[in-house]
């Protein structure tokens, strides 16, 4: 395919886990970057390589008055051709866990009106990052979604998230910006939050004390993807998307929680008790990637084997320098 075209991209929640690496993998791409994180400062395991490219402005995107007049000016001047939504808050206890939580309602609904509202004024192409958690439950013998499945979110998150596609929606059908979906299943690796699945138990295996490694269940059947390969996807869709669509971004590969389990445990400990929180099965939804892959080209390229060993990499090195 031939080179894509550089961007100027605006990049909301950059100090966070996929914000990072998204910024990383614009600025290989030969992409201008601006970030805004809510404090307006990187978060401790930002990357060296993006704290010292990228200019980082303050927008808390929870308040009406969370962008500074200055701030806006900066923006502005930057004049963003792409805006990258990432900023949300996502951990179910921070999000309610039925009903969303004002902070939820705050950031993830009434912070995207506010992006989407940018993004209109200054032209800029937007993609809002959604979630997989916007889809009704699936069956165990049907678990596959493309972009038309039912929705019906079961947790706050995906609630707001899809008020947030609501949103988004509706600032396409009025022609004010040329805004693309994305639906994000499980994803993970380095420098993701220690609340999440495989850096928890990576943390617990790395941890001096030796008693039993905690997990709520092996038989999660997940759609689980790494970091690296999503942020790619993220690029091709801003580039390649079609405005109004909803696009799919994960394996499309069923693993069990079990299976991951098992890598790691082959690296950080064979010899580590397991014991089950929350034994049973659970399944989750499983993506059908197939418009992504005919309209972006994109393919997955890092094996989970290389995901869970270069998170376990990065949580022990962790532990050791923190003495936990």
């Amino acid at each position: 395919m031939n080179q894509s075209p550089q961007q100027r991209a605006l990049i909301t929640g950059i100090a966070g886990f996929v914000g990072g690496f998204l910024a990383e993998h614009l600025l290989a791409s030969g992409d201008a970057v601006l970030g805004a994180a809510a404090e307006g400062q990187w978060e401790p395991n930002s990357s060296a390589s993006i704290r010292s490219r990228v200019e980082l402005i303050a927008w808390n995107l929870g308040r009406e008055t969370g962008l500074s007049a200055q701030a806006r000016r900066r923006i502005e001047a930057f004049q963003p051709s792409a805006v990258y939504h990432l900023a949300a808050l996502s951990v179910p206890d921070d999000c309610g866990r039925e009903d969303p939580s004002p902070g939820a309602v705050a950031v993830n609904v009434e912070g995207t009106r506010r992006v989407v509202e940018l993004a209109a004024r200054l032209h800029a192409r937007l993609l809002f990052i959604s979630s997989a958690k916007v889809y009704a439950p699936v069956g165990v013998g049907s678990p596959r979604v493309t972009e038309t499945a039912p929705l019906g979110p079961r947790t706050a998150y995906g609630r707001t998230k899809l008020a947030g596609e609501d949103i988004v929606g509706a600032a396409v059908a009025r022609g004010d910006c040329g805004a693309v979906i994305v639906r994000a299943f499980q994803h993970t690796g380095p420098r993701q939050s220690r609340r999440m699945m495989l850096p928890e138990w990576a943390c617990q295996f790395a941890s001096k004390q030796a008693g039993p490694v905690e997990v709520r269940t092996r038989d999660a059947v997940i759609d689980l993807s790494d970091v690296r390969d999503v942020v790619r996807a993220y690029r091709l869709v801003m580039e390649r998307g079609q405005p109004g669509s909803v696009y799919n971004v994960g394996s499309g590969r069923p693993i069990r929680s079990g299976e991951v389990l098992e890598l790691l445990r082959r690296l950080a400990g064979p010899e580590r008790p397991i014991h089950e929180t929350r034994p049973g099965p659970k399944q989750d939804p499983i993506a059908d990637t197939t418009r992504l892959r005919q309209q972006t080209g994109w393919q997955p390229q890092v094996p989970l084997e290389q995901t869970v060993a270069d998170t376990w990499t990065y949580w022990r090195e962790v532990c050791r320098a923190s003495g936990s």
